[in-house]
């Protein structure tokens, strides 16, 4: 990619504006899964909603791992902080999110907490390093994208011998996600959530690879289109996904060729690998239990386990009344459903965390004014009817 320009070319985007719109078959609806939120913002941002006909629209999936984590990790995470008198080292995003009580990590540290935000791994395990006399705790979490560094970081610390380092684990697996929505009640038996195939994430496929969303496109029947986060890769993954649709395919294209293979990056998959092992099930925000979705900590670098370094109780969390982030991660409802959104739940004062994080749905509704449109939409089909 030569210039960022290339991919936000106005009388490009009208071209395949317009192709959309010769092949969306009339009287057929088009429902596309972005399941990452990097496409959700990046769908707003430019006005890719108003260059579809009104027979494509977007679902909005739960690709945004500070959305997906569960309150009872937070909570974790704080009592780590608060009993046990650690540094935890947190990136940005997770300061603000609302926990049990809408206690988060920065309400915490305002009562005395030590909890720092950083930029890396590598800044975590430089505070480790001057703070010997301290434990430090990594508040590890992400996708497939953010674990080869957290991976190099324990890897790092048990070549340095610093042993006042460990890692609170938290990373999930994006094909296993997109398998559980497609098998929910919702899509599978209901029909209430409607896919007919799937923008799949760009920067976690230049890990993994295309190859992992083969089993479920030829499984569940739903063809991948693997988009990047321009307009124009957005817009022309879209064509690519009518044009399986209205063919009767469902296989995995790759339009983000400039950056994802089919195999993936070899060397970060090796190093994740050696340093982690799958969780026979974890927990996500909205989707609830899912099997062998996250990560964990092998035994040869147990040492570096923050969750068998450091117990914490068995308590109830619950997620703020009337927040309706799980259903919005599901694709259930949309944020302008939640009768919070945009009154007591604003990025000043957050309910929940797809209010909080830069890729999640409700921030993104916020921060471009779509709530607007839609809100007036629905005010003036009540007055019509």
């Amino acid at each position: 990619m030569k210039y960022v320009q290339e991919y936000r070319a106005r009388d490009l985007a009208q071209k395949l504006a317009g192709a959309i719109a010769r092949e969306a078959e009339a009287g057929r609806d088009y429902h596309f899964m972005e399941f990452c939120g990097g496409h959700t913002h990046a769908i707003f941002r430019y006005g890719v909603q108003d260059l579809m006909p009104d027979n494509v629209k977007f679902v909005h999936g739960p690709g945004c791992p500070v959305c997906v984590l569960p309150v009872r990790r937070l909570d974790d995470a704080v009592e780590i902080a608060e009993r046990h008198n650690v540094i935890l080292c947190s990136y940005g995003d997770m300061m603000r999110v609302p926990g049990t009580k809408q206690r988060s990590l920065i309400r915490a540290k305002a009562d005395g907490a030590d909890i720092r935000m950083v930029y890396s791994t590598m800044d975590a395990l430089k505070i480790a390093r001057d703070n010997p006399d301290r434990q430090v705790v990594f508040f590890a979490i992400g996708f497939e994208t953010t674990t080869p560094p957290t991976a190099v970081a324990i890897r790092k610390a048990q070549a340095d011998g610093i042993e006042n380092f460990s890692v609170f684990c938290n990373h999930v697996l994006t094909p296993a996600a997109i398998q559980h929505i497609l098998e929910s009640p919702e899509v599978r038996d209901l029909g209430t959530v409607k896919i007919d195939g799937f923008l799949g994430p760009s920067h976690v496929s230049s890990v993994i690879g295309s190859e992992p969303y083969e089993f479920f496109a030829e499984e569940f029947r739903k063809p991948v289109v693997i988009a990047g986060f321009e307009p124009l890769d957005v817009m022309q993954s879209v064509l690519m996904l009518i044009r399986q649709v209205n063919e009767g395919r469902h296989e995995v294209e790759n339009e983000y060729t400039r950056v994802v293979t089919r195999e993936g990056n070899l060397k970060a998959q090796e190093l994740v690998s050696d340093v982690f092992e799958l969780r026979q099930d974890f927990e996500w925000r909205g989707l609830g239990m899912v099997p062998y979705s996250a990560l964990q900590i092998r035994e040869a670098y147990a040492a570096f386990d923050a969750e068998k370094r450091f117990a914490v109780s068995e308590k109830a969390s619950r997620e703020v009344k009337s927040c309706e982030c799980p259903a919005i991660l599901r694709g259930v409802k949309k944020p302008t459903d939640c009768k919070l959104f945009g009154t007591v739940c604003t990025p000043d004062n957050p309910m929940g965390s797809c209010m909080v994080s830069s890729e999640g749905a409700c921030a993104a509704y916020w921060t471009y004014g779509r709530f607007r449109s839609e809100t007036k939409a629905k005010a003036d089909k009540e007055a019509a009817a």
